[in-house]
């Protein structure tokens, strides 16, 4: 997420990089390919190379971001159970690439063995925050365990205002020196470790799957219904939206009221939750982002076809992107 200070993208063709000049990435050529599958002999970097969406970004060799937790630049995750399947991405953006800059953005995704029901958190830590990716790791983390252990508690779910406060409660303790006040000092929190989240659960009853949804931030969720895109949560494009300014509120910040949203699942219908990496891109889903995940998400892909789909590469396009998206079996 990029609501307040955004390093600048990387330029239109870093002139200075080379191979021999360890201080900038070393700028390689990359082929465009579609998203459908390359033809057997096509070399392997053909076929692996970003899917190009209209201008490309400039090709270059990313750096590491050597600094803990060492996220990996990519995490793919991709199962099924007897109700749902699940294939989830999350990206380091070329922006985080070119700088050598951590992944800010994180998802966990788990299964309650005993109502069934699909447990999951996406976040998305805010690019002013000092240390975003550990806020958006350790939100993901208490929202998927907070989630767990109210439904062994009640199998009707959370209470999801007590869900959100309890994030909120982490960061905050997180960020409290040893010797700081007791009740911690949220302000500081939010320099650390301001984070957007989407939590959730996708829950299988007798007459078919049930969505429950809370939002913080500008993360988002989307139905994809016959090749439409439909808006579940507030989205940044809604002109009446609270989240539609560039000052985004976030955790630890709690707004006045939590507000779940209920949304039936109905078979040949995707859930889409993600961050703005891949909101911002898709609009609303009229345009070549929306035509590529309309053709990628028409079936569950391979593991790694979210991966390398959400990968694309486009021109000014440069955040993380995460993307869970979620199959109801009946």
């Amino acid at each position: 997420m990029e609501p307040h200070a955004t390093p600048p993208p990387p330029p239109a063709r870093p002139s200075s990089a080379s191979a021999a000049d360890p201080a900038q990435p070393a700028e390689i050529e990359l082929p465009s390919n579609s998203v459908t599958a390359a033809p057997v002999g096509t070399p392997l970097r053909e076929r692996w190379a970003p899917v190009v969406v209209d201008r490309p970004v400039t090709s270059f060799d990313p750096r590491p971001a050597n600094r803990p937790p060492y996220l990996p630049d990519t995490i793919v995750d991709a199962w099924s159970t007897s109700h749902f399947t699940m294939r989830l991405a999350s990206i380091r953006g070329y922006s985080h690439r070119y700088y050598g800059m951590p992944r800010q953005d994180d998802a966990v995704v788990a299964v309650h063995s005993s109502t069934g029901s699909l447990i999951f958190a996406v976040a998305d830590g805010v690019s002013a925050a000092e240390r975003a990716e550990v806020g958006a790791q350790l939100a993901c983390r208490t929202a998927v365990d907070g989630m767990l252990a109210a439904l062994d508690a009640d199998p009707r779910g959370p209470d999801w205002t007590n869900l959100v406060e309890s994030v909120a409660r982490r960061l905050v303790e997180l960020a409290r020196p040893r010797h700081g006040p007791p009740d911690g000092d949220p302000a500081r929190a939010e320099e650390l470790f301001a984070t957007t989240l989407v939590a959730g659960l996708a829950r299988p009853t007798a007459t078919g799957s049930m969505i429950t949804l809370v939002q913080i931030g500008d993360s988002g969720a989307w139905l994809l219904d016959r090749g439409q895109y439909i808006g579940v949560l507030t989205q940044k494009s809604d002109p009446d939206s609270p989240i539609f300014s560039s000052a985004v509120s976030a955790l630890p910040q709690l707004p006045t009221q939590i507000r779940p949203v209920d949304v039936p699942l109905a078979p040949g219908t995707v859930l889409l939750v993600g961050t703005d990496g891949f909101g911002d891109p898709l609009g609303d889903g009229s345009g070549l982002v929306g035509d590529l995940f309309r053709e990628v998400l028409a079936s569950p892909p391979p593991p790694l076809g979210l991966a390398h789909a959400l990968d694309f590469s486009r021109e000014t396009f440069d955040d993380d992107r995460t993307l869970l998206a979620v199959w109801p079996l009946s």
